[in-house]
């Protein structure tokens, strides 16, 4: 018989679960294993809410288990390590990501690009670890993980308002650098201003590149060009603005997860140009070939990226002072801002204050 999370492992824990599909956030006492010889413990002090954790504890994508602890944007300090430990030094400052394990043997795994191990990678929460137990995430105490799936944090940047790019940072920062769109001078868009959006004008900004936010309303063109630094602002609903940039940008990082149209912004690609898709929309999208063949135009994908490569976009935020925009909250708020991010009610991402408002109690 199965043994419950709370005995599973020797490390009692606590943190919040959703129990069913009603997505709803509890207090969960449960268990993590004792820190191996290649594991590091952290004390969790900040964790973000990404927009997956809302799909996954609604069971939207068909594949949650519960109880589910959530959570992909880990931040705290280092309070233990294993003894072939090297990267880490008890006090660090260090996060953890969207994996926690992946076979390390096959070719993508050797290639630095674990999140698509052949094998299977091993997702933070809502997966099956090594031991055949289930992995949980962030909004929690404590967390444990084999050194090579931590990420090390710079002293200069806050924990707070980077824990966001363990996720939202890599997922557009892997995309750019993968698809030749960090060049100064190129002239990149960005559709949607949300979590993801707003930190690729961070990024692209600090690449040297030309930005045009893409976007369906014109209540953000003020806080994309004044606050974040975009160049220029199109409204995709406005033909006479997008018949106006026909032809005019070397690439798009499209972060939309609603169903859109592709064809008005494949036209508004130079020839060779790239739209590279982050978003997941819940519905297929229609793809108007045509388009593509009269330009030598691509359509491509990512989704978040290796371990190595997400320490070097750590360390291009440290040197850039690139942060995501944070709303932090206590860790009972969580269920209310869930029903706000469903509803796009946040700029632009939620970090929940763990270490300070998680009580057991």
């Amino acid at each position: 018989m199965p043994k419950s999370p709370e005995l599973e492992h020797p490390q009692k824990v606590f943190g919040w679960a959703a129990r069913d599909t009603s997505g709803v956030l509890s207090p969960f006492n449960f268990s993590r294993r004792v820190n191996g010889d290649n594991d590091i413990t952290l004390e969790v002090h900040y964790c973000g809410i990404c927009h997956s954790d809302l799909h996954a504890i609604k069971n939207e994508w068909g594949n949650s288990v519960y109880p589910m602890v959530p959570g992909h944007e880990i931040v705290g300090v280092v309070t233990e390590v294993g003894s072939n430990v090297t990267k880490f030094k008890v006090g660090d400052k260090a996060g953890v990501g969207c994996i926690v394990g992946s076979c390390r043997s096959c070719d993508r795994c050797t290639q630095d690009m674990e999140i698509f191990c052949s094998n299977t990678a091993i997702l933070t929460y809502n997966c099956e670890y090594y031991d055949g137990t289930r992995t949980y995430g962030g909004y929690s105490n404590k967390f444990v993980v084999d050194e090579h799936f931590g990420i090390q944090f710079p002293d200069n940047i806050p924990l707070d308002a980077t824990a966001p790019l363990l996720c939202a940072g890599i997922t557009v920062y892997s995309p750019m650098k993968y698809y030749g769109l960090s060049q100064p001078g190129m002239h990149l868009g960005v559709v949607g201003l949300g979590g993801l959006g707003h930190v690729a004008v961070k990024f692209a900004k600090a690449f040297g590149m030309k930005v045009t936010v893409i976007s369906t309303s014109i209540s953000k063109k003020e806080e994309a060009i004044d606050r974040l630094g975009a160049d220029d602002f199109l409204v995709s609903r406005d033909p006479d603005q997008m018949q106006a940039a026909v032809g005019t940008l070397d690439g798009i990082i499209d972060t939309a997860s609603a169903v859109h149209p592709l064809l008005p912004l494949i036209s508004l690609l130079k020839n060779d140009g790239k739209l590279v898709m982050v978003g997941a929309p819940d519905k297929p999208l229609e793809l108007p070939l045509f388009s593509l063949l009269m330009g030598r135009k691509l359509i491509g994908g990512s989704a978040s990226g290796g371990i190595k490569e997400t320490q070097e976009m750590i360390n291009f935020a440290a040197k850039h002072n690139i942060t995501a925009d944070i709303e932090v909250i206590p860790m009972d708020y969580v269920n209310t801002a869930m029903e706000r991010l469903a509803k796009g009610d946040v700029r632009y991402r939620f970090v929940i204050d763990v270490g300070n408002t998680l009580k057991s109690s």
